[in-house]
């Protein structure tokens, strides 16, 4: 499922909005590691683009 959410993620990545609501229906279907592994991923791959989402959702994670 990871590996789904990351493609989806991905392909969604030039609108911010877009991304926020993939970003929040992504973290909904994972389990607590797949959660690490993703925001580890997301901040690796998207924080010059989308920092101020990825801080918003995945700072708690």
């Amino acid at each position: 499922m990871l590996d789904y959410v990351k493609s989806i993620l991905s392909k969604v990545s030039f609108d911010k909005r877009l991304f926020e609501k993939e970003l929040v229906k992504a973290m909904a279907l994972l389990v607590e590691n797949e959660l690490q592994n993703l925001k580890e991923w997301c901040y690796q791959t998207f924080s010059s683009k989308h920092g101020d989402v990825l801080s918003k959702h995945l700072a708690h994670i």
